[in-house]
């Protein structure tokens, strides 16, 4: 069998490349309410909600941020502020990429244009895509398309955008929950799952599964 080469490696960016520590954000602006045996599932309960967040019209990523920390807290009956809304959010632009991403990138970068789909601001995405360590063809946000992955939209937004078909690109995320169920829903067929430890592995989405970005180039014959 022929090795596929795609017109496209696309990318989700947080979590996947950039080492998206939401989480640890939470626990740094909640520390003084919620106990440390508790904050695993009180960090758990706000990525739910999250998700929840961005399934309906789309609004600015601090909008989503702070919704979903104030329906965490009313959950679990913790006070609530603004000013908690803003520092996790204003903590998403200090972080950086995983360690094996600039060389992983730089790798195939060499032979492919690599695009990036994610849930991310306009003016936000632009602290992180210089830390990662070669070149972006194109970045696509989700304030662009006016919608957050799961949805379908922004992949169909981006495939337009290409001007290729579902079976031209190869689609990497570390999260099937935003990413590859939905790529697979529209017929992306080659994907590649990231086994960052965010979900566990779910063969059916058919998909190659690398440890971390240093493996991708194999996965194209570099």
């Amino acid at each position: 069998m022929a090795l596929f080469k795609p017109k496209f490696i696309t990318f989700d960016c947080y979590g996947t490349l950039i080492n998206f520590d939401m989480a640890g954000a939470a626990q740094a602006a909640f520390a003084d309410r919620v106990s440390e045996a508790e904050m695993p599932a009180f960090t758990r309960d706000f990525a739910a909600y999250r998700l929840d967040e961005v399934l309906g019209a789309w609004k600015p990523y601090d909008q989503v941020v702070s919704n979903a920390l104030r329906r965490t807290c009313k959950k679990w009956q913790v006070e609530y502020s603004p000013r908690d809304g803003d520092a996790v959010y204003t903590a998403c632009a200090t972080w950086g990429p995983h360690p094996d991403v600039p060389a992983g990138l730089a790798k195939v970068a060499e032979a492919f244009p690599l695009v990036l789909l994610t849930n991310s601001m306009n003016d936000l995405i632009t602290h992180h895509v210089p830390r990662l360590g070669a070149p972006i063809h194109m970045t696509i946000t989700a304030e662009e398309v006016g919608a957050y992955k799961p949805q379908m939209k922004g992949f169909e937004y981006m495939l337009d955008k290409l001007g290729c078909g579902p079976d031209e690109i190869l689609h990497v995320s570390s999260s099937l929950r935003y990413d590859l169920m939905t790529a697979h829903d529209l017929g992306i067929t080659h994907k590649v799952f990231v086994a960052r430890g965010h979900e566990p592995s779910t063969p059916y989405y058919g998909y190659t599964e690398i440890q971390d970005i240093g493996g991708l180039a194999a996965v194209v014959g570099l």
